[in-house]
């Protein structure tokens, strides 16, 4: 079973998962979905999403088989924490090579070169040279919290739902009475989904004094589009953590870190106090995640060109530290 369980996981980090791996397992294709596109806001291409594991996926949310076996096994918080435990053993640090080359990771803005990564979970938890992220020099503006792919919602309904993909997800369950809702009714909200290949670290928005980490226990689903197609609800079922900022400038922000599967943990870096606009917050261990921010109403604009795309259903990749939105 053990062995089983590696050879999983192992698949998802690198992409490589075929279902004849398994061949007790009964495997059922499905018509495949539409591949899932964002536009590149650097260079303003539309890109077709490069998924890791996603025949994996596909098979674990596709199948009635991979469904049972997904709930049986990898939807608990033991199985993330033994993958979390082997993506930090020295034994993974020949899937860091593969990975950087399938998924074009620039090293020359990473610390450190590769042979001092230790494990995959070292290198998947990198930080990255001074200057690599830096801040909208306007200082009014709001900077992205992390790098991944984002749709903003300008006004939430009276009922506070985001509608991620088609999906609804009710703001006052995702903050699951860690944090006071009222604040946030009819306010608007940024969600920045990460890939695996994504840098991993999340930082502050903006200036201000940031309260203490609530936990809300939950499940480990995958956060990818296949995964959200079968489990709309997925952001309210994840573990996640929850702080509140006070900011000068934007009022109170609800700040949500959510974990998906094989996210061993959610690391947070800051102490409760003062923080300042670009500086690093915490981090996630391997796995995909997702970072929501909730704001109160009338206290933000979003940058036009993310408003008419996330009205479109487009994700757009941001990159941490790049302004998004202005104090209405």
């Amino acid at each position: 079973m053990l062995r089983a369980f590696v050879q999983l996981n192992f698949e998802i980090g690198s992409s490589h998962f075929s279902p004849r791996a398994f061949s007790p397992m009964i495997f059922r294709r499905t018509t495949a979905p539409p591949p899932t596109r964002y536009r590149d806001r650097q260079t303003g291409a539309i890109v077709v999403e490069r998924v890791p594991g996603q025949s994996l996926l596909r098979w674990l949310y596709g199948t009635s088989t991979g469904h049972l076996v997904f709930r049986a096994v990898l939807n608990r918080p033991l199985c993330s924490r033994l993958y979390g435990w082997w993506q930090q053993s020295p034994w993974t640090r020949r899937q860091i090579r593969p990975f950087v080359e399938r998924y074009r990771i620039d090293l020359d803005e990473i610390e450190h070169p590769l042979s001092q990564y230790s494990s995959f979970n070292h290198f998947f938890t990198r930080r990255l040279k001074p200057g690599a992220r830096p801040c909208d020099p306007e200082p009014g503006r709001l900077c992205c919290p992390a790098d991944g792919k984002v749709l903003v919602y300008p006004q939430l309904a009276a009922d506070d739902v985001l509608p991620v993909k088609s999906r609804q997800l009710a703001a006052r369950e995702l903050l699951a009475a860690a944090i006071d809702p009222t604040p946030y009714h009819g306010g608007a909200a940024l969600v920045v989904r990460l890939a695996p290949y994504d840098y991993h670290r999340f930082h502050f928005p903006a200036d201000g004094q940031a309260g203490p980490t609530q936990w809300i226990d939950g499940t480990y689903h995958s956060v990818n589009p296949i995964a959200l197609a079968r489990v709309p609800d997925v952001f309210h079922r994840n573990r996640r953590s929850v702080c509140e900022l006070a900011t000068p400038a934007f009022g109170r922000i609800a700040y949500i870190e959510v974990g998906a599967i094989n996210v061993a943990s959610v690391v947070q870096t800051y102490s409760i106090g003062p923080c300042e606009r670009g500086q690093e917050k915490g981090f996630f261990q391997f796995g995909g995640s997702t970072v929501v921010l909730l704001f109160e109403p009338g206290a933000i604009a979003f940058d036009s060109d993310l408003v008419a795309d996330s009205a479109a259903g487009l994700e757009v990749h941001v990159r941490t530290g790049a302004g998004f939105g202005s104090r209405a």
